[in-house]
């Protein structure tokens, strides 16, 4: 038996996602006494990296079914079969949720999506996830023969454990798409909010949309992606897929830099996974700081500028 980790390329790149799943797999794999195979749409000048992060073989296959979920769900489920596989790993993002549940009713699989750590084997087969927007943990049995996991960003990192394979060309067979492809347009020049690792957000207390510009020069410091709170793209300051928070986008960075935002619990449900907040805000009442791991009580006009200057004079000693 094998585990097969779906990892997905984009403009032939992959995304830390890719190896976190990939990563997981590996892991599985080792704790399961089987290996970890990796199936891509990756060419094969990149393909074979993947091994570098504990894939044994990987799978490249050519298709114009990645915007089409019954189709890819069809060459995902024929590469189960050929590699003996009982496992299969997915990163968890738009793609798996389109994936997920086609592929655990062709398998007659199990499936838990955004697992936020490996299973514990040692009473059956048990993984867990967050509930309750990220306020609590639960955990499933998976009872099925076949399962399907869709790994939560940041759960078990990336880490290398392998060297570059040479990867095998996979040629399933041809799977009619019922979807045609028009255009795709991508945000450019900058990470998406998903996949960020830095996030600076910032709310009202910003008064304006032209007082934005200090937002974007600690942004632009650090590196990071600019976010907001709903309010803010409501009103027009900001665009709306900038918005964070439970109706917005949810996202896990490594650390979420919150400004002039009160913390209100729909706020709070999008981004109360990040691994480090920052709170700055004027009022020390906010509710913000109850779930902040740092937070500076001030008037941020002041304390924004002041850390901008800082992480530059930090940045330029380095």
């Amino acid at each position: 038996m094998a585990i097969l980790v779906f990892a997905e390329a984009i403009n032939n790149k992959y995304k830390k996602a890719s190896y976190e799943a990939v990563t997981y797999g590996a892991k599985l794999a080792a704790m399961s006494q089987t290996e970890c195979v990796a199936i891509t749409n990756g060419d094969s000048s990149v393909a074979g990296q993947l091994g570098v992060y504990g894939a044994k073989r990987v799978l490249s296959f050519s298709s114009d079914a990645m915007h089409d979920g019954q189709a890819l769900s069809a060459i995902l489920t024929k590469a189960y079969g050929d590699v003996s596989a009982n496992t299969i790993v997915l990163a968890d993002n738009s793609k798996s949720k389109s994936l997920i549940g086609r592929l655990a009713v062709k398998l007659g699989a199990s499936y838990i999506s955004a697992a936020n750590g490996l299973p514990d084997m040692t009473a059956g087969y048990q993984v867990s996830r967050g509930v309750f927007s990220g306020k609590a943990s639960a955990t499933y049995s998976l009872q099925a023969d076949n399962k399907i996991i869709s790994v939560a960003r940041n759960a078990v990192g990336v880490e290398e454990s392998g060297a570059a394979v040479e990867a095998e060309a996979y040629t399933p067979d041809a799977v009619e798409s019922k979807v045609k492809l028009v255009e795709v347009k991508r945000v450019e020049g900058v990470v998406p909010l998903p996949e960020a690792e830095l996030v600076v957000s910032a709310g009202r207390g910003m008064k304006a949309p032209e007082n934005w510009t200090i937002i974007d020069e600690l942004a632009d410091t650090l590196g990071a992606t600019t976010a907001c709170s709903r309010p803010v793209s409501d009103i027009g300051w900001r665009p709306h897929h900038e918005h964070v928070g439970q109706t917005g986008i949810a996202i896990k960075p490594n650390l979420y830099i919150a400004i002039g935002i009160s913390g209100a619990i729909q706020h709070l449900a999008g981004v109360n996974s990040s691994k480090t907040i920052v709170v700055i805000n004027k009022d020390p009442e906010a509710p913000f700081f109850k779930a902040a791991d740092y937070g500076i009580v001030g008037d941020l006009f002041d304390v924004v500028p002041r850390l901008t200057e800082s992480l530059k004079k930090f940045k330029a000693a380095q």
